[in-house]
């Protein structure tokens, strides 16, 4: 009995807290959305399983279904493209994945996230398509706002970005678009709406699956995953 509890006490890291989850790895961090402290590796398992229980439990994917990711380079987008290419060879989702990039012409904004998002199709084995303000409407980003001036120019972009994707989409044949959107997004989105009196915007800008009547449905995975999270996740 002694010498089992010797080896018992000699297989537990020494200093600090043992990880909530596994009870056999020192804790690396508290989980924001939790407050559990947590190794490394149980982070990454728990936060994969609850993503991969959203993407099942409301019926995201059908099999053999095409789906683009939006990939801008960022954080959210970036993390999404590995999630997904990881959760669907993990638990053979039988899914056709593409990288979707917009390059909206701003000199000095998109050069290094488009950089990034090459980077994202050679490391995750996943084709990309960059489809272009310029190739669309022969007008980019930093034409346009010498044109129109800096007033509402965001309201412009956002649109033009929302109708790229769209098109992008049509020209990659996809079924379903991803996005990175997060729970810390969604909150912003129905705080604004309430502030603004958008009843119609506030009733759907909740829903995990939008645009479901048209064309191309959008898809949030990252619906109840946190942004500290995902920040925390490729580290």
């Amino acid at each position: 009995m002694a010498s089992e509890a010797a080896a018992e006490t000699a297989a537990k890291p020494r200093g600090g807290k043992l990880c909530t989850i596994c009870n056999a790895k020192r804790a690396a961090l508290k989980r924001p959305k939790t407050l559990e402290q947590i190794c490394k590796d149980c982070f990454y398992a728990v936060l994969e399983d609850e993503i991969h229980r959203v993407i099942v439990d409301n019926h995201l994917f059908k099999r053999g279904e095409r789906v683009a990711i939006g990939a801008s380079g960022g954080k959210d987008s970036t993390v999404l493209a590995y999630v997904m290419s990881e959760l669907n060879r993990t638990h053979d989702y039988g899914l056709d994945l593409f990288l979707l990039s917009v390059d909206e012409g701003i000199t000095g904004y998109r050069d290094d996230s488009l950089e990034t998002v090459k980077r994202n199709e050679i490391q995750y084995g996943i084709p990309l398509k960059v489809i272009s303000y310029k190739d669309l409407y022969g007008w980019t980003m930093d034409e346009i706002v010498k044109l129109i001036g800096l007033k509402n120019n965001c309201t412009f972009c956002g649109v033009f970005r929302r109708q790229a994707l769209d098109r992008g989409a049509s020209l990659l044949k996809v079924d379903k678009i991803v996005t990175g959107h997060n729970a810390d997004d969604i909150a912003e989105t129905v705080l604004l709406n309430i502030l603004r009196g958008d009843i119609a915007r506030l009733s759907r800008c909740t829903s995990i699956i939008t645009g479901e009547d048209g064309p191309i449905p959008r898809c949030k995975p990252f619906k109840y995953t946190y942004e500290k999270e995902i920040v925390i996740y490729p580290f």
